[in-house]
């Protein structure tokens, strides 16, 4: 089945709470752009997305880090694509050191993972 990945820096115009907090719906969002490369990939159109059937947050986001949003399609009915996703934390900021130091992670921290179903129309599909 297809895979896409994305990674992003997640900005201070991204954090939404105190102490540089990002908003967990960022990784939704994060997820809706590698459910449409996914879709793109497969159908050859941007499809539409259905419904989550599971979301979890597992670890805080926060202004600085960088994010890497993955996804693979697990199942494909006639026009439905289900999809699974996860985000993980791969670099993150070291003010403690200086404002612009950043250390990559040995081991990527999950943050979110989530299943949901996305819809391309037989007639939109083509390949």
């Amino acid at each position: 089945m297809s895979k896409a990945m994305i990674r992003v820096r997640m900005s201070m115009h991204d954090a939404h709470y105190g102490g540089n907090l990002v908003d967990g719906a960022k990784m939704l969002h994060l997820f809706g752009d590698v459910a449409t490369e996914l879709l793109i990939r497969q159908d050859g159109d941007e499809g539409l997305f259905a419904g989550y059937e599971s979301v979890e947050f597992l670890a805080p986001v926060y202004a600085g880090d960088y994010i890497e949003a993955v996804g693979e399609i697990v199942k494909v009915g006639n026009s439905s694509r289900k999809m699974v996703f996860e985000a993980r934390k791969v670099i993150i900021p070291r003010p403690d050191i200086n404002d612009s130091a950043c250390d990559v992670l040995e081991e990527p921290i999950v943050v979110c993972r989530a299943t949901g179903t996305c819809v391309v129309p037989k007639d939109k599909q083509r390949k």
